[in-house]
């Protein structure tokens, strides 16, 4: 008789909800009436409720009104066969605003078992790929500016400075002009070589959550002292191996932006601020052999006008902007900082709710690496 191998017997003595639970998918149940008779820990976390209340609830409850996901279960019930959809938006306010998956759908006995595969993380990762492209380009673009435009602009500086010595006092306000250009112009090009800076960033275990409340009182003392700042925070949370004050420059720039989107003179202003654990969420990276794993996500919610739909997929390019006066650098520095720590950075947004989540590694406790 041939010997069986302990894991294999092991894994073939599981039980079939230990073995669902396993899946990074989620996986439900739909019984006859359309109730969700089971669900495993993945589903869970994409509805962001519990399996109790899964198995209380019917699925029209967690879809929106007429989704095709409700026709998807009815041809699967009238058929008696599997049924595959792909790129449905199943997103309600409830489980987030979009939620793009390819659905799966199987009979079993009378009832239907639904295996969805979320589409938004893998398109995360394409965009911000495009992303660091664009901050690569004004890497670039930076080191050129700063030699091509600084030593010319200092010079004509110098000129205007002597000029205004010797003009009437109608004619040194356009010499003063020209030198706030220049210096204007200047201080633009230093933002960008920042972009340019391919140093090692110096790295610590940081606690996120002191970040946060650091950028809510500096921004409550200036820029954001008529918004109203609310917290949603996992306190369990690991810290994440980053640069502090890089990720109080991101945090800042992001509550900075809410807190203009909303308007100094709108009322009932908010600005949400949340932190959560996402286990489950692996992606390759090109050069590596490994799945890095993005488990923290860092949310900046305001419920101003939103962004405008043509400018939401360039959102992070540089030189994109809504502001009448913007220069386009903010969240194209932003993009740049949360690539250099391996994460990543998305927006939803709609009228009235407008989210920045960041998604970054968790630290592990080794100096070197983070959770993979």
């Amino acid at each position: 008789m041939n010997a069986v191998d302990p894991g294999v017997a092991h894994a073939q003595g599981l039980p079939a909800a230990a073995l669902l639970d396993a899946l990074p998918h989620p996986v439900v149940l739909i019984a006859p009436d359309g109730s969700i008779a089971q669900a495993n820990s993945a589903a869970e976390t994409f509805f962001r409720t519990s399996a109790a209340v899964l198995r209380r609830s019917h699925i029209d409850s967690f879809v929106p009104f007429g989704s095709p996901l409700l026709a998807l279960i009815e041809q699967v019930r009238t058929r008696d066969s599997a049924v595959s959809e792909y790129r449905v938006d199943i997103g309600t306010p409830r489980t987030g605003v979009e939620r793009i998956v390819d659905i799966y759908a199987s009979p079993a006995e009378g009832s239907v078992v639904l295996m969805l595969q979320e589409r938004t993380m893998a398109e995360k990762i394409d965009r911000q790929l495009t992303h660091r492209g664009a901050a690569r380009t004004v890497t670039g673009l930076a080191s050129m500016l700063a030699h091509e435009i600084k030593n010319p602009l200092s010079g004509i500086r110098g000129a205007a400075q002597l000029l205004e010595t010797n003009v009437e006092d109608d004619d040194r306000a356009l010499t003063r002009l020209i030198c706030d250009e220049a210096d204007r112009i200047v201080k633009l090009v230093d933002r960008m070589e920042v972009f340019s800076d391919e140093r090692p960033i110096e790295r610590e275990p940081v606690n996120i959550h002191v970040v946060l409340e650091h950028v809510k009182r500096l921004a409550q003392s200036g820029f954001a002292r008529n918004v109203t700042f609310l917290e949603e925070y996992d306190p369990s949370l690991p810290p994440v191996y980053a640069n502090r004050d890089q990720l109080i420059q991101v945090f800042l720039n992001l509550v900075k932006n809410a807190a203009e989107a909303i308007g100094h003179d709108a009322k009932h202003g908010e600005i949400m601020l949340s932190t959560a654990y996402r286990p489950g969420v692996r992606f390759s990276v090109q050069g590596s052999s490994n799945k890095v794993a993005l488990p923290l996500e860092f949310g900046v919610r305001d419920n101003g006008p939103g962004v405008p739909p043509d400018i939401l997929p360039h959102l992070f390019d540089p030189f994109v902007t809504t502001k009448p006066n913007g220069t386009g650098l903010g969240l194209a520095l932003v993009a740049k900082i949360i690539g250099d720590h391996g994460g990543v950075i998305e927006c939803d947004s709609q009228p009235g709710r407008t989210t920045f989540r960041v998604l970054m590694p968790a630290y592990s406790g080794d100096p070197n690496i983070e959770e993979t």
